[in-house]
């Protein structure tokens, strides 16, 4: 029963930064905020895995489960650059999320200016007009790849860097509830921007939108050699300002 409460206390106050966070203008929020959207929101999601001393074997952990052992590790004075060190797993985490979003945008332009106070008014501004992209009929899926497990960090990562563009095609995609696909049309190996590789669909399906507000469940389905991810976002959650984003 602790338990059972334990979760749906995590569940509330997950639930309530969010909606704290979507009211607050982008252009305020703190490295925290900004991580969380790149990585824990309606438009990102983080897949970890973590081997076991030897590196030899993965468990995969689910969203919940990662916000449960960050309150956790929060309650006890610890953070997420702990995990890898003494006495805990070694993990890769493969973050993916909606470049085509205006919220991740405004996160990923948002963390650049925390980490460059410095940086010229001209600049900032320049900056800032990558958040009004258009993006026309096409949408992007960023992957990127962090961990402590070096061993398959390392393997995992090369093989995102030479992915062969046309063998991907058969094996990336996004889906609706309904079954419905669109392939991957273009791929681009990670560069030097610091968004990673970056996946292209297209945003209609038979001369319509592949997505709307009642479209109910979309999957990304992402296979690189060994690394095989799938993550399931919420189309309701993926509002903002009274449009749909993704």
């Amino acid at each position: 029963m602790r338990r059972i409460l334990f979760v749906c206390s995590a569940l509330v106050l997950f639930a309530t930064a969010v909606s704290a966070q979507k009211g607050k203008p982008w252009t305020d929020w703190t490295d925290k905020e900004a991580t969380r959207m790149l990585t824990d929101s309606a438009w990102a999601q983080t897949q970890t895995e973590l081997s076991d001393t030897g590196g030899n074997s993965s468990q995969a952990i689910t969203r919940a489960a990662e916000n449960k052992r960050d309150l956790d590790t929060s309650k006890n004075g610890e953070s997420g650059e702990n995990i890898g060190k003494a006495g805990s797993a070694l993990s890769v985490k493969y973050y993916v999320s909606f470049l085509t979003a205006r919220p991740i945008r405004q996160a990923f332009i948002r963390m650049i200016e925390l980490q460059r106070p410095e940086m010229p008014a001209e600049k900032v501004a320049e900056l800032r007009t990558f958040v009004d992209r258009d993006f026309g009929e096409y949408v992007v899926v960023t992957l990127k790849i962090e961990g402590t497990d070096r061993k398959r960090v390392a393997p995992a990562m090369q093989e995102i860097a030479t992915a062969d563009a046309e063998l991907l095609k058969t094996t990336t995609y996004l889906e609706r509830k309904d079954g419905k696909r669109v392939a991957l049309m273009e791929y681009r190996a990670p560069g030097a921007d610091g968004m990673g590789a970056k996946f292209v669909f297209p945003r209609t399906l038979d001369g319509q939108p592949f997505l709307d507000a009642n479209s109910g469940e979309l999957r990304v389905n992402i296979q690189v050699g060994k690394t095989k991810l799938n993550r399931r976002f919420k189309v309701t959650d993926m509002m903002y300002e009274g449009k749909l984003e993704y």
